[in-house]
């Protein structure tokens, strides 16, 4: 792997693990941003089925196929049926990532909420263009009309229209959760406030996509299904018999499990073995350690920490259960060789502190995760690890909040067992799905003037070309801020207060922060994105 590099393309030979690295030479480009092309060998009867898979708060390492422990044996045979990314993006925590998914902008961060009027919905475009539309699960952009999913172009839907519930009741309320609230679940205008007593939200989710996909196939319409599982964000809840495959997995500790996937990741020729893995935080624990000593060595409670990822792992294990039964359903119904799969998860892991690491937290410390009346989640040690090798998890705009395993499967068109270093973000869904639907982006709709889009279409990555990259990527969120030209990416954390510049090429573990060596560049890149983040009405202090 001596000449790694973010331009080569990993190549599976046979079945087994043997990767080699060849370059993908250029093909033709797509130059226009949201620009929308037909694929010259698709009539219109022959359109794609599209299945969007979303799942929630999953780190960067925690497949099987980027380097993770976790049972994931679906998703491991999609990626090596297909294409895996390893500089895909998404916006560092769910809600504005999903309002990027369905407009193909940056999020706006002023008056008028995340999805406005002039705004228009995948979902909605793609029924323009012809397509059935269903979503399931978390949507997350509004529970009232007009911005329920039924409101805004998909014709049917089931799921929480919410954040985050209970995944055994969607109904219960959680004392020991400060902020918790009743939770919006819905089956299209219908709201659903009682749920049977084996009820458990992931296999609900599951089971409702298959349903659509059966309704849907032998249909003269293509089909769109959007699936957006909650799973594996907060609360830690997972059925016994899947937690009991990780029980004792996880005693060896953050730092341990963070070297393993690391050298399975460099195996996988997914990361450059040059990059260092990221150092932790000072707080990953209460204390104030010596860097030689292990933090797992300080853990107060072992037994719990063990736990939290025990069932974070179960939660995982049981999406991927139905990610398999979905995609044996477009088996089944004879339209696997005409469909698109894309998978992706909208933010980095999470990471929140409970009292027995930081005292101040209004968590309870106590609580072991798993059951129905608990409320936990991972805490700094594991959140971090979940991103292996990144630095940092969900909210951050280092790489450990915004990257995402990303995953494309379309028999015929994707190469099967490659791996793509070209990078592409979460605004880019919109084209793509419009290029392969044979439809427009429109400048007008229900009489409103539209944004233009910002998404460039992925299609030509499909396709094995190399694709004309984003001049710059951008991003904020709650004080965090980012912006990414070439290998060249400016990061400001908030608890930091100052611009740090990293070269991706050669570090994107954001180890080694190069604003001093050059200070024209920080200058010229800080000054891009405040003329961004005034166009997207970002009020911040400079």
């Amino acid at each position: 792997m001596g000449g790694w590099t973010m331009e080569n393309q990993p190549v599976r030979r046979g079945s087994g693990l043997c990767w080699t690295a060849r370059v993908i030479k250029a093909g033709a480009v797509l130059v226009c941003v949201c620009t929308v092309f037909r694929l010259d060998a698709l009539a219109a009867d022959q359109r794609p089925n599209i299945v969007l898979i979303v799942c929630d708060d999953l780190g960067f390492s925690d497949l099987g196929c980027y380097g993770g422990e976790i049972r994931t044996p679906n998703l491991d045979r999609l990626a090596a049926q297909g294409l895996r990314f390893t500089q895909f993006y998404n916006n560092a925590v769910c809600v504005t990532t999903r309002a990027s998914l369905y407009t193909g902008l940056y999020v706006r961060h002023g008056r008028g909420g995340l999805l406005r009027h002039n705004m228009v919905t995948l979902g909605e475009v793609l029924r323009e263009a012809g397509y059935r539309t269903t979503l399931t699960g978390k949507w997350h952009l509004g529970s009232s009309s007009p911005r329920r999913p039924i409101d805004r172009g998909f014709e049917e839907y089931y799921g929480l229209m919410d954040g985050c519930c209970n995944y055994f009741n969607p109904a219960q309320r959680d004392p020991s959760f400060k902020n918790y609230r009743f939770r919006h679940f819905a089956r299209n205008h219908r709201r659903i406030t009682q749920f049977p007593d084996d009820y458990y939200t992931t296999d609900a989710f599951s089971k409702h996509a298959v349903e659509q996909i059966h309704r849907l196939a032998g249909k003269n319409e293509p089909f769109f299904v959007n699936i957006c599982y909650t799973a594996p964000h907060f609360p830690l809840h997972a059925k016994p018999e899947d937690i009991a495959h990780y029980k004792g997995r996880y005693a060896m500790g953050y730092q341990e499990l963070r070297r393993q996937r690391h050298s399975r990741q460099i195996e996988l020729g997914l990361i450059n073995p040059q990059w260092k893995l990221s150092p932790l935080d000072k707080k990953i624990g209460p204390w104030r350690h010596d860097w030689h000593i292990d933090p797992w060595e300080e853990v107060k409670n072992p037994a719990r920490q063990q736990a939290l990822m025990e069932v974070y792992a179960a939660m995982v294990d049981c999406m991927d259960q139905g990610i398999g039964r979905v995609l044996k359903a477009l088996k089944d119904t004879g339209v696997e060789q005409n469909t698109l799969v894309v998978f992706f998860s909208d933010n980095g892991g999470c990471a929140t502190m409970s009292k027995e690491t930081d005292p101040k937290s209004y968590y309870y410390a106590n609580q072991m995760p798993g059951a129905k009346d608990s409320y936990t989640f991972c805490e700094p040690g594991w959140g971090w690890a979940q991103n292996t090798p990144f630095r940092r998890y969900k909210v951050w705009t280092y790489e450990g909040g915004i990257a995402t395993p990303m995953i494309a499967r379309w028999p015929g068109v994707v190469l099967p067992g490659t791996i793509t270093h070209q990078a592409g973000h979460v605004i880019d869904l919109m084209p793509t799905c419009l290029e392969l639907a044979g439809g427009r982006y429109p400048e007008t709709f229900r009489g409103k003037n539209i944004i233009p889009c910002e998404g460039k279409s992925l299609v030509p990555i499909f396709k094995g070309q190399q694709r004309q990259p984003h001049e710059s990527l951008y991003w904020y969120l709650m004080g965090n801020r980012a912006v990414r030209q070439g290998k060249w990416k400016l990061v400001w954390g908030h608890t930091a207060a100052k611009w740090e510049l990293y070269d991706l090429q050669a570090d994107r573990t954001e180890t080694n922060d190069l604003a001093a060596k050059h200070p024209d560049r920080v200058r010229k890149m800080s000054s891009l994105w405040n003329e961004w983040a005034e166009r997207t009405e970002i009020k911040t202090k400079r």
